[in-house]
């Protein structure tokens, strides 16, 4: 498992998700996730021991965070909770590969402390 390792200003180092961090029922964990890493810890899930992944940012009481669950009749339930936004949405969807592709572009939406964001001006 890759971590992304963060220099303060001060000079000291912290290894860890830079962002955020999506972990299965199983004790599985990815730090700041891809598309393709959201695929395969989805399609991990099942009806008995891994029925769940939660995406959220790595601190005590986040504001946001996402999760996908396993139905007992096929498909999955995701529910995205960003309390910032005042936003709660429950879905259901059958395609890992949607369902992971959406969760991406949410989570690019997301506000993560820390990160930098970008400035566009005119020349």
């Amino acid at each position: 498992m890759l971590t992304a390792t963060q220099v303060t200003g001060e000079g000291d180092a912290t290894v860890g998700a830079q962002y955020y961090g999506a972990d299965s029922e199983n004790g599985d964990r990815i730090d700041d996730p891809s598309e393709d890493a959201l695929f395969m810890m989805i399609s991990d899930l099942n009806n008995s021991d891994n029925t769940f992944v939660v995406v959220q940012p790595d601190e005590d009481d986040p504001v946001w965070f996402a999760s996908v669950a396993v139905l007992d009749e096929g498909g999955y339930e995701i529910v995205r909770r960003d309390t910032t936004r005042n936003e709660h949405e429950v879905t259901t969807a059958t395609s890992i590969n949607d369902i992971a592709r959406d969760l991406t572009i949410w989570l690019a939406a997301c506000d993560f402390p820390g990160r930098l964001t970008t400035q566009v001006s005119e020349f």
